[in-house]
C-alpha cells in the first residue's frame, strides 16, 4: 500500500507539474498596426484584426465558416412585415469597466453609427434603420424603413459592435468592450496586449494573455517566425517562404480564403479616369496571372468583379476584361490619349500592394500610362486616399464581407456614381427571396464589371504560419479578424 501510495503521489505531482507549465499565453504577429482602436469609427482592417470578437462584440457575429450566429443578442423576433426586429439581450453582460451592457448601449451604438455626423466607415450598414427603441433593459426594438434581407448579417460586422457612452471619448486609445479579452496596453509601433476577461458572459477562453505584434517587413516576418519569437503570423507577408515552413515540423501552415477583393482602385471623378474608355483600357492592361505569380507566388484567385469567388452567388466575369494590351492601347487612342499620360499610384503598406504596385506600374507603362508610385503609411493612406479622395490609382484589398453595396455610395473613396446601381442595391436590400437576391447580385456584379469601375485583380488568400501545437486558429477569414476566443495550446 505504501509503495502504491508513493507511485500515486508521484503521478499526481507529475500531472500537476505538467498542468502548471501548460502555455496560456500567445504572441500573434500581423503586418499592419491599427491607426486607432475604434472599430466603429475607422476603416482600417487592422482594427478588426485585433479587436473583433476578442474585445468587442455585436448583436450577431461571424463564425469561422462565415455563418452568422447570436452574439450579445441571444435571440430575436422579426415582425411579419420584416420591418421590426426585437432583440433579446443576454443577461449579466458587463463591459470591461464593470458597467452593465443593456438596451441603452445598443440604442446608443446604432444611433451613433447612423447619425449625420457619424464617422463609421460603413455607415451604409445602418441606412435602413428608422428608429431604435428601448423596451426594457434586456430588450431593444429596431424598426427599418424598408425590408433588408442582410440586416442580421450587417449587424455582425466589426463596424456594428456595441460600445458604451461612458467610454466613447477614449475608445480610440483605450477600447472598452464586452468580449472574452480586455484591452491592457498599446505600445505604439510595437504591440497591443490583451488579458482574459474574468467576468466574460460566455465560455472563458483558454488563453490568459495575448500579444499582437506588428511586423510589416516580409524579411523581418520570416526571421521572427523562424526564430519562434512569435507563435503565429496571420496574413504572413512573404508567401515565397511558405514551402520552407511546410517542411519544418515545428510549424503548421494554413492557407485560407478571405473576403478580400484586391482591386486597382480608380478615382472615377478624376480626369482622365472619369472616361470609361480609359478605365476599360486599364482593365485590359492587367495580366492577373503575372500579378498573382509575381506578387503572391501563386496564392490568390483571379476576379473579374467585386465579389468573392467562394460565394455561391459569384459570377465569373473574367472574360469581360482579359489581358489584351493591344486593345488597351486602342481604347486609349479612342479616348484621346493615344500618346498615353502620367498619373500616380498611391500604395498602402501591405506586401500585396507594394509588390503588386510595381507589377501593375510596369503593365500600365506597357500601354503608355506612366504611373509614379507613392508608398504611404497606413494612416496616410486612410487620410489621403480613403478620406480625402486625393488619389488617381491605388491598390487595396477590401476585406469586408459581401461589400458590393459600397458601389451604391457615390461618396465612397473611388466615387462611382450610378443611379441605376443605387436603385438595384435598394431593391436587393428590400428583397428576402433567395433566388431573387441571387439574380440581383448577378446583375450588380455585371454592372460594375461592365462599367470598369476599378481594376479587379484577385481574391486575397490568408496564409497563417503557426507553431505546431496551436489549435483553434481560423483558417479562412469571413471577416478581417484574428479571433482568439477558441485558440488553445494542445497538451
Amino acid at each position: 500500500m505504501t509503495h502504491f501510495s508513493k507511485l500515486l503521489g508521484a503521478s499526481v505531482l507529475a500531472l500537476s507539474a505538467g498542468m502548471a507549465t501548460a502555455q496560456t499565453d500567445i504572441t500573434v504577429a500581423i503586418q499592419l498596426e491599427p491607426p486607432n482602436l475604434d472599430p466603429t469609427g475607422g476603416a482600417a482592417q487592422a482594427i478588426d484584426s485585433v479587436l473583433y470578437a476578442n474585445v468587442f462584440e455585436g448583436l450577431t457575429r461571424f463564425m469561422a465558416d462565415g455563418s452568422v450566429v447570436p452574439g450579445l443578442a441571444e435571440s430575436w423576433d422579426i415582425s411579419e412585415d420584416g420591418l421590426t426586429y426585437t432583440f433579446h439581450l443576454r443577461e449579466g453582460v458587463t463591459f470591461h469597466d464593470g458597467t452593465a451592457m443593456d438596451a441603452e448601449d445598443v440604442k446608443f451604438s446604432l444611433d451613433r453609427a447612423r447619425a449625420e455626423d457619424s464617422t463609421n466607415a460603413q455607415k451604409g450598414l445602418f441606412t435602413d434603420i428608422a428608429e431604435v427603441t428601448v423596451i426594457d433593459p434586456q430588450t431593444v426594438e429596431v424598426t427599418l424603413a424598408q425590408q433588408n434581407g442582410n440586416f442580421l448579417f450587417n449587424m455582425a460586422w466589426g463596424d456594428a459592435v456595441i460600445v458604451a457612452l461612458e467610454s466613447i471619448d477614449t475608445i480610440a486609445s483605450n477600447p472598452v468592450g464586452t468580449g472574452a479579452f480586455a484591452f491592457a496596453d498599446w505600445v505604439q509601433g510595437d504591440r497591443i496586449e490583451l488579458t482574459r476577461n474574468p467576468d466574460y458572459w460566455g465560455t472563458a477562453p483558454a488563453l490568459e494573455t495575448a500579444t499582437f505584434r506588428f511586423i510589416s517587413d516580409p524579411t523581418a516576418a520570416f526571421a521572427a517566425v523562424m526564430a519562434e519569437d512569435v507563435d503565429a503570423f496571420v496574413g504572413f507577408p512573404a508567401p515565397e517562404n511558405l514551402p520552407q515552413f511546410e517542411a519544418d515540423p515545428r510549424f503548421q501552415v494554413l492557407i485560407g480564403n478571405t473576403e478580400g477583393e484586391t482591386i486597382l482602385s480608380i478615382n472615377n471623378k478624376q480626369e482622365p479616369f472619369d472616361n470609361p474608355l480609359v478605365r476599360e483600357a486599364i482593365a485590359h492592361a492587367i495580366d492577373r496571372d503575372a500579378l498573382i505569380d509575381g506578387a503572391m507566388f501563386g496564392y490568390g484567385t483571379p476576379i473579374g468583379t467585386h465579389f468573392a469567388p467562394h460565394n455561391p452567388d459569384y459570377v465569373d466575369l473574367l472574360d469581360n476584361s482579359p489581358y489584351d494590351p493591344d486593345r488597351a492601347r486602342a481604347l486609349l487612342a479612342e479616348a484621346g490619349y493615344g500618346d498615353g499620360f502620367s498619373t500616380t499610384l498611391k500604395l498602402p503598406p501591405p506586401s500585396y500592394a507594394r509588390r503588386g504596385g510595381e507589377i501593375i506600374a510596369a503593365q500600365l507603362r506597357d500601354i503608355g500610362i506612366d504611373a509614379e508610385i507613392s508608398n504611404l503609411e497606413w494612416a496616410q493612406w486612410i487620410e489621403e486616399v480613403f478620406t480625402n479622395k486625393d488619389f488617381d490609382l491605388s491598390i487595396v484589398s477590401h476585406t469586408e464581407p459581401m461589400d458590393i453595396g459600397v458601389y451604391a455610395n457615390p461618396d465612397y473613396y473611388f466615387q462611382y456614381d450610378n443611379p441605376d446601381f443605387q436603385d438595384l442595391m435598394d431593391t436587393l436590400n428590400a428583397t428576402t427571396d433567395p433566388a431573387t437576391r441571387s439574380d440581383l447580385l448577378a446583375q450588380a456584379q455585371t454592372m460594375i464589371a461592365k462599367d470598369y469601375v476599378n481594376g479587379y485583380l484577385f481574391q486575397l488568400s490568408v496564409p497563417t504560419v503557426a507553431k505546431a501545437g496551436l489549435t483553434g486558429l481560423w483558417v479562412d477569414q469571413p471577416t478581417a479578424a484574428v479571433d482568439l476566443t477558441g485558440v488553445a495550446w494542445s497538451e
